[in-house]
């Protein structure tokens, strides 16, 4: 299959510059340099041209790979030799048809919808290749992942992108710096999102060498140059404007920026309202580039219930209940979100940009728990002292015996489970939860067009 794929791009490559091939057979894999065995399947890739094929034989065109408007390459297994003048008048070399099972794996890829995610921690699948603090390599992280193995996903399991790839029905996106990110798999998209980010680049400063969304987005240019290698310009341009797009940022740049230390530097450039305006206009920035990079379905997640996550509770708790600061932080911050969303869709005239309101799905399973079939909320499954939130989640923590109990997995982050009751409302929830409209809408309109 590797070489079949290797094969199909060369052809495309090629056809695109050279039209007069059609009604040709290009070349076939097999064991045999010079024509096909008659006895063992090989990957035929015939290049047609579909005004001359004949109505008999259409059965061929859904396995078509379109190059241009009449043009298509074909590619099946393939085991008897049979005339080429069966399919098409133009050309007489052969064609082998017997056993018709069209390898479609790579159209569907190239037409299938790619996914990209930018972020921090809450959606970072493992892009932390570097030397920093800021990573999930080590158990116990990756417990209930499919390998029972630490991947740099910052849950037990299952992150909210890998989620949604199940619900859109696509492989997960690979970290952008994954040494398997190559060939086909760059076409189901990538994953540029990297813990301890955020909006601002001194934000995370504690981490180090972590990839800060201005360089996330020069990832991304450069991501849709190794694609062009692959499928050319005009195909790179419409992989990525009907791709779906997630970007989760901005938590970071209240906990581990403005209220990371008393008298932070932020903090006393700025009044909370005022630094609030400020990451708006900046994050106003980021996202006028991500469309300027092709992206034209872009879901934004607001922050969550900063206040109430395990950390939080143990450290800036207000009477026993969720940190009023941190609470107030967000209820400034996520309107602004959506009426500057709002006014960018006004400006580019279409609905571009997607608001989800995690802060509000978060707050469900931390208010009402056992109605979501946790027993709490309030404690960390992994992790040290009080609520499990002191120190990182390491093989020397406490950690629960059973994870179906705990909405947060560690201080800071999420369960699998709650992850998944997160993408249940981005998938279907009412406009409390997405605005202008959820998921399944999208994906209903967009394949329409």
């Amino acid at each position: 299959m590797g070489r079949a794929v290797e094969v199909i791009l060369e052809s495309v490559q090629f056809l695109q510059l050279q039209p007069n091939y059609a009604g040709h057979m290009l070349t076939y894999i097999g064991d045999s340099k010079s024509e096909p065995p008659s006895s063992k399947p090989a990957v035929c890739i015939y290049y047609a041209n579909l005004s001359y094929i004949r109505p008999s034989l259409f059965f061929f065109y859904p396995y078509c790979i379109k190059i241009q408007e009449l043009y298509c390459i074909v590619v099946y297994y393939c085991s008897l030799t049979l005339p080429m003048s069966i399919i098409s008048p133009v050309g007489s070399s052969w064609v082998n048809l017997g056993i018709v099972l069209a390898m479609r794996t790579f159209a569907l890829q190239a037409d299938a919808r790619a996914f990209f995610v930018f972020g921090d921690s809450l959606v970072d699948s493992g892009n932390n290749y570097l030397a920093t603090t800021a990573h999930a390599d080590s158990p116990p992280y990756g417990i209930d992942y499919p390998t029972h193995r630490p991947t740099g996903r910052f849950s037990n399991g299952l992150n909210i992108p890998d989620i949604l790839s199940e619900h859109i029905g696509s492989e997960p996106a690979l970290p952008n710096l994954s040494p398997e990110l190559r060939g086909q798999k760059l076409l189901v998209g990538a994953s540029f999102a990297s813990a301890g980010i955020g909006i601002l680049n001194d934000t995370g400063i504690q981490f180090l060498n972590i990839i800060r969304m201005y360089q996330q987005l020069e990832y991304f240019q450069q991501y849709q140059q190794r694609v062009q290698a692959l499928i050319r310009a005009a195909r790179t341009l419409k992989l990525v404007n009907k791709a779906l797009v997630l970007i989760t940022v901005g938590g970071n740049d209240f906990v581990n920026n403005y209220y990371l230390v008393p008298s932070s530097a932020r903090s006393c450039q700025y009044d909370l309202p005022d630094y609030v305006k400020f990451l708006i206009s900046e994050y106003r920035k980021l996202l006028m580039r991500l469309y300027e990079l092709g992206a034209r379905r872009v879901l934004v997640t607001g922050t969550g219930a900063l206040g109430c996550v395990p950390a939080e509770l143990a450290m800036r708790n207000t009477n026993g209940g969720c940190s009023a600061e941190l609470q107030r932080a967000a209820s400034l911050y996520n309107p602004q979100l959506v009426q500057m969303l709002n006014e960018l869709n006004r400006k580019i005239g279409r609905q571009v940009f997607i608001r989800i309101n995690t802060r509000q799905m978060n707050l469900d399973f931390i208010t009402h728990p056992e109605a979501y079939g946790f027993s709490t909320s309030k404690i960390a499954c992994c992790g040290q002292g009080p609520y499990n939130v002191i120190g990182l989640c390491t093989i020397f923590s406490n950690l629960c015996s059973d994870r179906e109990p705990y909405a947060f997995w560690d201080p800071f982050h999420p369960s699998e489970k709650a992850n998944r009751i997160i993408v249940d409302q981005i998938m279907t929830g009412s406009t409390d939860y997405m605005t202008p409209m959820n998921l399944s809408t999208i994906m209903t309109l967009d394949s329409r067009t």
